[in-house]
């Protein structure tokens, strides 16, 4: 059954928001819910105006301080990057105001052409929020559920999926036109997706003239999804030069398609890597790269072990961006090979997570998580290895085993 709307965990922050700042950029991946976000929490409290079509766009652009004068507050831009010319404008009636709260809210698909100009015009005078495709929490109904390492509040628990329903759902990804409806066809639906990102997002802010390479480049970095990125290595098997590599990766960091994971490298008198990792911010994107087009295809792939660390990873981001907060998120390793999937920066702990494609945890799991809390002593927290078992299990006397379903 087709679901007409579900709950984002943002909500709460973006009312939060409205009511202390004079303005909220809200940027995200295109379709990954912003609008129908804010119709859903300020309905038609706000005028709505889209930047994207082309004679608005002439419009704001020719004459962006009688634009501005036209739609007046409270307002939602949207798209706002095809026309950066009305920050500055923006910017004016903000301070002409600015005790008044929730007058502009400015959104985006394109973090660096946005930012930069926002930095510019608005620093101080916006909240800076984020809106990444679903969490596994918002698409089974519990978008406030807790981590393990916090302290519960809500009373609100997460749901569990079965092995081959999660499968199904991981194959799909997080965006919102696939998740609300189980029978959309999701491989047309990201076909479709990847090429008008490719005609709209990327021809705007490189000018790349083959866009065969680039969606090959996307590929190729599909397939090394959770691995150390070694641009060199990149550059050699795709003919094409390493600065090449470096602003194509600009172009997906900006249009919110991957994240690049740096190390936790604080000295501790040991040798570490210091090359980043890659991560796709939706693993339903990643699945299409890769070839997968169903879940028993996908469970059993070679790949089985990256989608699924790239799900906890998506996790771990979308859900700390749902509570407004720029996530502190970084991987260990060290030049022999010991390694943490994940440390988390949160209450000046370090919280080390290993991810395990796996049904029973092993207490040997547990060697890089140990060797990281033996390095960094007080300042790191209790570990935990994600896993597809049932139970918690201690593997180590700071490190237990968790099933998915509670992390």
């Amino acid at each position: 059954m087709r679901r007409d709307y579900i709950e984002r965990g943002l909500e709460a922050v973006l009312r939060k928001a409205a009511k202390e700042f004079p303005a909220i950029v809200l940027t995200g991946p295109r379709q990954s819910g912003k609008t129908t976000l804010l119709r859903h929490v300020f309905g038609t409290g706000y005028r709505y105006v889209s930047l994207e079509p082309p004679e608005v766009r002439a419009s704001a652009v020719a004459d962006p301080k009688g634009f501005i004068e036209i739609n007046q507050p409270p307002v939602v831009l949207e798209e706002v990057q095809y026309a950066p010319g009305l920050l500055p404008y923006v910017k004016e009636k903000v301070d002409a105001k600015r005790s008044k709260a929730g007058q502009y809210i400015l959104t985006g698909s394109q973090n660096l052409l946005l930012m930069e100009r926002v930095t510019e015009s608005l620093a101080g005078r916006a909240a800076m929020l984020k809106l990444l495709p679903l969490s596994v929490r918002e698409t089974v109904g519990t978008p406030h559920a807790v981590f393990p390492w916090e302290k519960e509040t809500t009373g609100v628990k997460r749901e569990k999926m079965g092995f081959k329903e999660a499968w199904h759902a991981f194959l799909r990804g997080g965006y919102p036109e696939v998740v609300a409806d189980p029978n959309r066809d999701a491989v047309l639906w990201h076909s479709s997706y990847v090429q008008t990102y490719l005609e709209r997002d990327v021809r705007t802010l490189r000018q790349i003239g083959d866009l065969t390479q680039f969606q090959v480049f996307l590929k190729t970095l599909a397939s090394r999804s959770g691995q150390l990125l070694d641009l060199t290595e990149v550059s050699r098997d795709l003919g094409i030069a390493v600065n090449t590599v470096k602003a194509w990766l600009s172009v997906l960091e900006a249009t919110f398609q991957i994240v690049i994971l740096r190390p936790y490298h604080v000295n501790v008198g040991k040798r570490l890597v210091r090359t980043p990792k890659v991560y796709f911010t939706d693993v339903g994107t990643l699945c299409y790269l890769v070839g997968l087009r169903d879940y028993s295809h996908a469970m059993n792939s070679p790949m089985n072990g990256a989608i699924f660390e790239t799900v906890v990873f998506s996790e771990i981001l979308k859900t700390l961006l749902s509570r407004g907060l720029e996530p502190s998120i970084y991987f260990w390793r060290t030049s022999t090979g010991m390694e943490v999937d994940f440390i988390i920066e949160a209450a000046g702990k370090l919280i080390p997570i290993e991810v395990k494609n796996i049904s029973t945890a092993k207490p040997e799991m547990a060697a890089g998580i140990t060797a990281f809390q033996k390095d960094y002593g007080n300042k790191a927290a209790e570990g935990y290895v994600v896993n597809w078992g049932d139970t918690y299990l201690a593997l180590a006397p700071k490190v237990k085993a968790m099933p998915f379903w509670v992390f």
